[in-house]
């Protein structure tokens, strides 16, 4: 039975390479990711500014070495969605990537400790909330994903909560495989294993 952090943990030491922080932090490094479908390579390229003739084989674990270099996107192709990383911003952003029947799903934290899970379809947010505390959902139809929820645990618990309790890292695990259910892929195997490509931006 894997551990209820085992995403989190799994992203987090694919980043950071040994060596590379004494202290691998997801909201330090300012993690984000966007899952996109409904749009080719060719169109993504336009929309991130990426130089299509840069493309290079690449795991996940080499690409914040690269992306310090020269900016390159991690960019990944699995069944109908393309996962882009880093390459998350809501607002209206998220709203203009998906007009023409697109679909998108963001992951994002930063560094002031603020962390957001939003899908947004043709145009509209549909549902965005902060993993750490998903009772507060804002969008068109909030609840869009309860279906797809059970057995996550999202909710940060109080301090008072000794038995069990819900903490950053599981959080973080719930929204990871939340995308999982809704890209219907494998968040270990397909995106955080699996060699795809980082692209560098068109010049």
């Amino acid at each position: 039975m894997q551990s209820p952090t085992y995403l989190h943990d799994l992203l987090v030491s694919t980043l950071f390479t040994e060596g590379l922080d004494a202290e691998p932090d997801l909201w330090a490094l300012g993690f984000s990711a966007l899952w996109i479908k409904g749009a080719d390579l060719d169109a993504l390229a336009r929309d991130f500014s990426l130089d299509l003739a840069t493309r290079t084989p690449c795991h996940l674990s080499e690409i914040l070495d690269h992306n310090i270099d020269d900016g390159s996107r991690w960019v990944a192709e699995v069944k109908d969605w393309v996962a882009i990383v880093p390459a998350h911003d809501h607002g209206e952003f998220l709203r203009s990537i998906t007009e023409g029947g697109r679909q998108a799903l963001g992951l994002r934290m930063d560094i002031t400790g603020n962390a957001s899970f939003d899908y947004a379809r043709e145009g509209r947010v549909v549902v965005s909330f902060d993993p750490t505390w998903p009772e507060r959902r804002f969008g068109d139809d909030p609840h869009a994903f309860d279906h797809l929820m059970d057995g996550l645990r999202f909710q940060i618990s109080d301090d008072d909560v000794l038995d069990d309790p819900v903490e950053y890292p599981e959080s973080v695990s719930s929204a990871l495989a939340l995308i999982g259910r809704v890209t219907e892929t494998d968040i270990a195997t397909d995106w955080f294993l699996a060699r795809h490509l980082r692209i560098r931006p068109a010049s």
